[in-house]
């Protein structure tokens, strides 16, 4: 069944009423009619069954036929501290990431970042990507997408268990879970290049467990996603 996020004012007791863009995407591309059924998110983590009664590329409505809570969140809530990456690596980290379980994004200015900042044309492009994943993984909830920190202040911010990866890091990150069963994780990557020992030395002194991904090394934009698998399968979360 198709899923849409719509914004609250979607929602009107029993009636929806979707956006001009879904609107359009039903009757243009998915050629639906009425009587079809999708599934409307609201995106407090409940999940309700559409019937479509209007569906026109102007005004596309239809009535809630059953609630029930969306089973697509996970149990660990895990904030990826991501620095920021050139070209499409940072949408596939978005993609990949709503998939795998991460609840909130925040771009990260390290010193070997590249890019330096977004424009408000691609921040739109990072929320649309985030929308879809959360759709097609059948997520309860868009994973929010935070405004960009400096590196130390991200440090500062973070909450919960805090994982630093760094290529050089001793602590396994199996270690790292094992010693707690946080709600929260607070995931910590490096952009192209890497961190520096110098930020990594700062991650320590603000508490982060400096940890390593194993023996070999992963794509600034691969760890963050594959961290968060990690974290989920071991807290019985993922398969």
């Amino acid at each position: 069944m198709q899923r849409f996020f719509l914004p609250p004012a979607a929602f009107a007791g029993s009636k929806v009423t979707f956006t001009d863009e879904q609107a359009h995407q039903m009757t243009r591309v998915l050629r639906l009619r009425p009587g079809d059924q999708v599934m409307a998110l609201d995106g407090a983590g409940l999940q309700h069954t559409v019937t479509l009664e209007t569906v026109t590329q102007g005004l596309t409505t239809g009535a809630i036929a059953g609630t029930e809570p969306a089973p697509g969140e996970p149990r660990v809530g895990i904030t990826l501290y991501q620095a920021l990456l050139k070209g499409d690596r940072w949408d596939y980290v978005l993609q990949k990431g709503t998939e795998a379980g991460i609840t909130r994004f925040v771009p990260v200015i390290a010193r070997r970042c590249i890019v330096q900042a977004e424009g408000p044309v691609r921040r739109q492009r990072w929320q649309r990507i985030l929308t879809e994943a959360a759709e097609q993984s059948e997520r309860g909830r868009v994973p929010t997408l935070s405004d960009p920190m400096l590196l130390a202040d991200a440090l500062r911010a973070a909450g919960g268990l805090r994982l630093f990866a760094y290529e050089r890091g001793v602590t396994p990150l199996r270690a790292a879970l094992a010693r707690r069963r946080p709600k929260e994780v607070s995931v910590f990557v490096g952009p192209e290049g890497g961190f520096e020992r110098e930020e990594a030395a700062a991650a320590t002194a603000a508490g982060a467990q400096v940890i390593s991904v194993g023996p070999r090394i992963l794509r600034a934009e691969t760890a963050g996603p594959a961290l968060a698998f990690a974290i989920l399968y071991a807290r019985g979360d993922f398969g």
